[in-house]
């Protein structure tokens, strides 16, 4: 079965802000407190979507989240109009208003994990939205995404949708960032790899010493149960000094394309992943770097791994990295020498993200991954998929609606919501997604 890979990207929203709320990211703890620009921050991640586009590789973008949510600040106790409840949380407790106001929604990476229907039970394509309840901030975002992952792939004929794992830390669920695909250049069966920090139910599990590792192995075999995956599945345990380095996520350690795999070697046991890719007949392409010349801190750093890898429109492959790397003589030495190595890779692309980055996501943050057959792709929602036209009409869009200054303290302002509202009420006609927003309805 010919597949195509489509990359969703999360538009950043109107709320972009430096609030430090991830505890083991080292850039957002870095700049926590610090103005941030939400307009350059989407028109960034726009421009990284049109060059996708343009190399020849189907883009599609999701839409949003919106913040401040006050349904939660509700729940915590704070009461009024909308105004009094944003007022009363920035000043009794600005820590839940950053949580209930975060534009994190915009790292996609972490909002599901995708099953192709090469590798599934019943030929479907399989989405798990992820519960991310190890950051509070996060786990406010898994109702929505499901809602959005519906609607775009609404045709239940193509498409399985499950729903979140119970929110509790042993299920803790991470999403795409803590999973790779394997798969021969023929396609077929791929080799899906979810990476876990801990055992969910063993008090003993936790390995790592600074940071503390999120994903659990209970969660990942749930994920792998639901889309019918069976030995497709490896379960990879990362390496805690990674966690400890600031690899919260395997996506800043290792990024999967097809059968070629760009990896730390800090990162984990390679072997497992040679012996289950062998079982499959998948002849991997392996590039791992001199961990003597590139350091995990070098690799958290200049988000290396958090590169794209895709296929252009020739076959050859290319990765698109952070202007980061640039910044780093051995990153940038190794990437010089990559294009010319005996690997697939023919080609890197430098692109700005510099608002995304200081919160700590890069290139592949940004994006899920959805691998998609001729029948399954003509099927998706159309409003949602890149073309000039769109990236136009989004760009306007995101002048007219996004402030280029934003403090964590202004989010208790009620204009902030008021703005965002009319923003996403806008932007879901361009997308043509219908009232998906509860303040819609």
């Amino acid at each position: 079965m010919n597949t195509r890979q489509v990359n969703f990207d999360g538009l950043v929203g109107p709320t972009h802000n430096y609030a430090g709320l991830a505890y083991g990211n080292v850039a957002s703890l870095k700049n926590k407190g610090k103005s941030s620009n939400p307009k350059a921050a989407a028109l960034q991640g726009l421009a990284k979507m049109k060059l996708i586009a343009e190399l020849g590789v189907p883009q599609a973008v999701l839409p949003p989240h919106l913040r401040p949510d006050i349904t939660p600040l509700r729940k915590l106790g704070f009461y009024g109009d909308d105004a009094a409840v944003l007022q009363s949380a920035g000043k009794q407790a600005p820590h839940l208003l950053a949580a209930c106001s975060s534009a994190s929604a915009m790292w996609c990476a972490n909002a599901a994990t995708v099953s192709p229907s090469a590798d599934t039970a019943d030929g479907r394509v399989h989405f798990t939205p992820a519960n991310l309840v190890s950051q509070l901030h996060r786990s406010l975002e898994s109702s929505f995404t499901a809602r959005v992952l519906r609607t775009i792939f609404s045709d239940e004929r193509f498409f399985a949708h499950h729903a979140p794992l119970p929110a509790t830390p042993t299920l803790a669920d991470e999403g795409a960032a803590n999973h790779m695909r394997l798969v021969s250049q023929k396609g077929g069966r791929g080799l899906e790899i979810f990476v876990y920090g801990r055992l969910g139910f063993s008090s003993d599990s936790q390995s790592t010493n600074r940071y503390p590792a999120r994903q659990t192995l209970e969660g990942s075999q749930t994920v792998a149960r639901l889309h019918g995956l069976g030995d497709s599945a490896l379960f990879l345990q990362q390496n805690p000094a990674a966690i400890d380095a600031g690899a919260f996520h395997n996506d800043v350690v290792a990024v999967s394309h097809g059968n070629v795999l760009l990896y730390h070697p800090h990162a984990w046991d390679i072997w497992r992943i040679r012996r289950a890719a062998a079982a499959l007949g998948i002849e991997l392409v392996l590039i791992e770097i001199n961990a003597k010349r590139i350091s995990l801190s070098d690799a958290v750093n200049s988000y290396l791994f958090n590169g794209q890898i895709v296929t252009l429109r020739d076959g050859a492959m290319a990765l698109i990295a952070p202007e980061e790397c640039k910044e780093i003589p051995a990153v940038k030495r190794f990437l010089d020498w990559l294009p010319h190595s005996p690997t697939l890779i023919r080609s890197v692309h430098y692109v700005s993200l510099r608002q995304s980055m200081r919160n700590g996501g890069g290139p592949a943050c940004l994006r899920l991954r959805v691998d998609l057959a001729e029948a399954e792709f003509s099927h998706v929602h159309p409003g949602v998929l890149l073309t000039p036209q769109l990236f136009d009409e989004l760009t306007n869009w995101v002048q007219r609606n996004y402030r280029d200054r934003l403090q964590p303290a202004d989010l208790a302002d009620v204009k902030i919501l008021e703005e965002s509202r009319r923003a996403l009420d806008e932007l879901s006609r361009i997308l043509r997604l219908g009232s998906i927003y509860d303040f819609q309805r």
